[in-house]
């Protein structure tokens, strides 16, 4: 359970209390199903595995956040442009940065009044400010971004087999280097610890895995050797503190204890798939059925599916780093696709020289609503 989902089971079991109780007797009872929306919005972000009570929360809490009763909720999704119904995706990738943005560059207290407000005039302005904070946030890093990709490429070229990449700076701000380590993490599919300088020589940072390295037990591990000030996490994640003057000796650890599990971990990369499809058979009947197994997210991943030898057809650049894309099957058949965040990858550059070109290509099925009119990409 997110810490969220625990206070909503205490509260639930008070309420049971106090009713056998007779507190209630000519009062009214607290509407907990009603803050299911907070429930679910907290599970998606904390990333906990969408099983048992987990996907229930989300499940109930995404019927009750189509009702628009929080006005923070409301505020942001209206400030955001959201114009669909809220999904996991939008929980986590749209509400959830923009309720996180105000922590992560220093005014922390802003997502917790949103989500408390019963005024709207205050929700409107809290959102508003939220909105632009992620703008900045995202400005920040992109800017990190650039230069840790940079850096981490200098590195891979000097040592192709470095089992991890373990980067600092002074002005890479510490409540991003989670963000960036993440990234950095996927492209190169090797760990990333990430840090941000601190004036008093020391460093804060955050570490991302991949496969099954257990990054939680190899920080732990430094912290118990006196390496690091302090440190912990689970397999996928962790976070910590150094003196810098110690940065040398924790990579050295960090790279003699991971390099077995990372070397592992890269060598049975794999991409599972639920089935194969033509572009004639996305169609709105099999978005219904496959959302009525939903909600889908950690633990419970959302299906993907193949389309073997379709061709790249009507390719363009979207945004900065996007690229959008007609997949044509060999009877005819055509689906939109889109590959995010792909610009400068190895993916990015083989769908830019493949324009007419027939591919396997793997990716979700998502409906699209534009202007009125429902379709799949």
């Amino acid at each position: 359970l997110a810490a969220a989902g625990v206070v909503f089971l205490f509260l639930v079991a008070t309420a049971g209390v106090l009713r056998r109780e007779g507190f209630y007797a000519g009062r009214t009872e607290p509407d907990l199903l009603g803050l299911l929306d907070l429930v679910a919005l907290a599970t998606v972000c904390d990333v906990v595995p969408l099983k048992d009570a987990n996907r229930a929360f989300v499940a109930k809490g995404l019927q009750v956040l189509r009702l628009r009763h929080n006005a923070g909720l409301r505020a942001l999704a209206d400030t955001a442009r959201l114009d669909e119904a809220p999904s996991t995706y939008s929980l986590g990738f749209i509400l959830g940065p923009r309720i996180n943005a105000g922590g992560r560059i220093g005014a922390s207290g802003l997502g917790a009044r949103l989500l408390a407000t019963e005024d709207d005039v205050e929700a409107r302005a809290i959102a508003a400010k939220l909105e632009a904070l992620n703008a900045e946030r995202k400005s920040i890093e992109d800017r990190m971004l650039e230069e840790a990709f940079v850096r981490a490429e200098t590195v891979i070229d000097a040592s192709p087999d470095a089992p991890l990449i373990f980067l600092g700076a002074a002005d890479w701000h510490k409540g991003l280097v989670g963000l960036v380590a993440g990234r950095i993490a996927q492209r190169l599919h090797r760990p990333a610890f990430i840090m941000g300088h601190e004036p008093d020589g020391t460093a804060t940072g955050s570490a991302r895995s991949v496969g099954s390295v257990d990054l939680g037990e190899a920080v732990r591990a430094a912290v118990q050797e006196g390496l690091l000030i302090k440190g912990g996490g689970h397999t996928m994640a962790a976070g910590f503190s150094l003196a810098l003057a110690k940065e040398d000796a924790v990579r050295t650890f960090l790279e003699e204890r991971l390099a077995g599990p990372v070397a592992e971990a890269r060598a049975v990369r794999s991409l599972a798939i639920d089935g194969a499809l033509s572009a004639r058979g996305a169609t709105l009947h099999l978005i219904d059925l496959l959302d009525r197994a939903g909600p889908y997210g950690m633990g419970h991943p959302r299906p993907r599916f193949a389309f073997p030898s379709h061709r790249i057809m009507r390719l363009r650049p979207i945004g900065e780093n996007h690229m959008r894309f007609t997949l044509q099957a060999p009877d005819g058949g055509r689906l939109d696709a889109v590959a995010f965040r792909v610009a400068g990858t190895p993916l990015g550059d083989l769908l830019a020289a493949s324009d007419g070109a027939t591919l396997h290509v793997a990716g979700h099925l998502k409906r699209s609503v534009w202007q009125g009119r429902e379709s799949v990409e």
